[in-house]
């Protein structure tokens, strides 16, 4: 069995980070055909994936700091799907962008088919002690997906989705989210990722 792990994790290895070299080394040559559609991809998926974190991350910054986690939890549970929507409305045709996990506390959020995929390997090297690359290009049918890995990195988020949650927020996001498996993280863990499709 150890040796199947092993292996399986040298495979996980080698996949995701050729996916990520290849992506930099055809940024690198711009001479060559396809370079500059990658380049573009890149561009896009971190444009769109800040403008993202941003309008989120700093709404969610505000209510925090206006009154707490409780704060912070009416605002996801009430406007983060909206506000999500909003940026998607704001995007260029062909382009979209949402967030995904493993352990969702919205079911809306849950990664499915190769993204879950993705986000299982990701996890898995992520908890193997291996350092994971800014952003991720896959090519699909209909064009590219652009992965950009989410860590809990700030200890406030561990008082929504860590192993010690304040027994009086704890009932107020069971009864916001009656599915919820956002929790039990702790400091570097793999939250998720934000995607971005981008249609041809």
């Amino acid at each position: 069995m150890k040796l199947g792990k092993t292996v399986m994790m040298g495979v996980m290895t080698s996949t995701l980070l050729f996916a990520v070299q290849g992506g930099a080394k055809m940024d690198g040559h711009k001479g060559k055909k396809g370079n500059g559609e990658i380049s573009k991809v890149v561009k896009i998926g971190n444009e769109t994936s800040q403008l993202l974190l941003k309008t989120l991350g700093g709404n969610l910054k505000k209510h925090m700091k206006a009154g707490g986690p409780a704060d912070a939890l009416k605002f996801c549970a009430g406007h983060a799907r909206e506000l999500t929507d909003q940026v998607n409305f704001k995007l260029q045709p062909g382009v979209s962008v949402k967030r995904i996990t493993l352990k969702p506390r919205n079911p809306l959020n849950e990664a499915k088919g190769d993204e879950r995929e993705v986000l299982q390997a990701l996890d898995t090297l992520n908890k193997n002690g291996v350092r994971l690359p800014k952003h991720l290009v896959q090519k699909t049918a209909e064009g590219y997906k652009y992965y950009k890995p989410l860590k809990i990195s700030k200890k406030v988020c561990l008082k929504c989705h860590g192993t010690h949650i304040d027994p009086k927020l704890d009932a107020q996001i069971k009864k916001s989210y009656r599915m919820d498996k956002a929790r039990g993280y702790k400091m570097g863990d793999l939250r998720g990722a934000i995607v971005v499709k981008i249609k041809k």
